[in-house]
């Protein structure tokens, strides 16, 4: 029986939406329910797979893959375009369900969050209870489906969350986390990627359980300071917090274009529209950021990334101003595959001086307001920058 000293053993719940991207879209239309759908680029094009349903995943389409060879596994799919801003909406519809059940909700992507539920428990009960409620509530109110995972930690809650999908709960209870993980491959654990486990596999090391056998020295020997890392995880221990108010570290957007080119036009316009998205999510989420990041790839597939520190903002002209800056200072010795932006140094919105200073930031930021409300309830592109229409009126250039 614990003492007053005691810690309390944590709950940890990791929620994780099954197929996120596509799971809205077959919802949204019901016509595609129970067909491969495919969200990404065009599979026309030279992008990659943002989501496949579990319809088309049997036909070996998966997450980041060319979208013209998932076209090529599965060409009866339907394929549909990404909609950031519709996805961002149901996640924070997620989110607030989530922050229902406790405060310490920390969000990981669009899609996943851990929760600690230790100081919850005498309200809803068992952390299997509340992961039921939990999928129950994001089942009834926004007609998806979540698997949960249930643990002392958040490697643990992670792993146990992936193991039933879709619409799985697992329960791991405090104390039986060695036994849950031994037969589970080593590319669950986290840190093993392909190298490390091709350097795990020649010491004979297949399973969580041969690794949580071995000493930490020998693991130091041959993986450093990681090897006790690893260590730990495999013996399924993991004392990271979960960390509410952390802020993303950054949010972006980028696109591959069919055709490499050097259309600046082309180029700035695409910066425009990714600087109005990406201002759109920080103003969402009310934060500012504090740099720019403007990322180019070649037709060599080289890339580079140029930075510029900012006052904060969440202003799309603000942002493009800077980026379009960038794109300027950048020879272009070769033709473009892809380009991309992202703010960085992310914090609380209305940090910055800019708006006491300048009427027309002022003005800007009740303009952007005002579209971000027409945007939520007419969907993405109801109202654009006037650059961006007239550009869409003409049609694209060609490269």
């Amino acid at each position: 029986m614990p003492t007053d000293s005691a810690p309390a053993v944590r709950t940890v719940i990791h929620v994780d939406m099954d197929a996120f991207y596509t799971s809205v879209e077959q919802r949204d239309r019901p016509e595609l329910r129970g067909r491969p759908v495919v969200v990404g680029a065009d599979p026309r094009g030279r992008g990659v797979v943002s989501a496949a349903s579990y319809e088309a995943r049997p036909f070996g389409v998966h997450s980041a893959m060319p979208i013209g060879r998932a076209y090529r596994l599965c060409p009866h799919a339907v394929f549909l375009p990404v909609d950031h801003d519709k996805y961002a909406a149901v996640s924070r519809q997620i989110m607030r369900i989530l922050g229902d059940f406790t405060p310490l909700v920390e969000p990981v992507s669009i899609d996943e969050a851990f929760l600690d539920v230790t100081g919850s428990r005498t309200l809803f009960g068992s952390g299997r209870a509340i992961g039921g409620r939990i999928k129950a509530r994001i089942r009834a109110e926004l007609d998806l489906t979540a698997s949960v995972g249930v643990a002392a930690n958040k490697f643990v809650a992670k792993v146990a969350s992936d193991l039933e999908k879709p619409d799985g709960l697992v329960v791991v209870p405090p104390g039986e986390e060695p036994g849950f993980l031994a037969p589970l491959p080593i590319f669950r654990l986290w840190g093993v990627g392909r190298v490390t486990a091709t350097q795990l596999e020649a010491i004979g090391v297949q399973r969580i359980g041969q690794l949580a056998a071995l000493s930490a020295e020998s693991l130091a020997a041959h993986f450093g300071t990681g090897g006790r890392d690893l260590l730990a995880l495999a013996q399924g221990r993991d004392d990271r917090p979960v960390e509410p108010f952390a802020p993303p570290k950054s949010m972006g957007a980028e696109e591959t274009f069919d055709r490499d080119h050097r259309d600046g036009a082309r180029l700035r316009a695409t910066l425009r529209a990714q600087a109005e998205r990406v201002a759109r999510e920080l103003r969402a989420e009310d934060y500012a950021g504090r740099f720019v990041t403007l990322k180019l790839r070649f037709a060599d597939f080289s890339t580079i990334t140029r930075s510029h520190a900012i006052e904060p903002t969440q202003d799309g002209l603000r942002i493009y101003q800077e980026v379009e800056a960038l794109l300027a200072r950048v020879e272009l010795v070769q033709p473009v595959r892809l380009i991309g932006l992202s703010v960085s140094g992310l914090g609380a919105g209305g940090q910055g001086q800019l708006s006491l200073l300048d009427a027309n930031a002022v003005r800007r930021e009740r303009l952007a307001r005002a579209v971000d409300r027409l945007t939520g309830r007419f969907g993405d592109g109801a109202v654009r920058p006037a650059s961006l229409a007239d550009r869409r009126r003409r049609g694209p250039r060609q490269a």
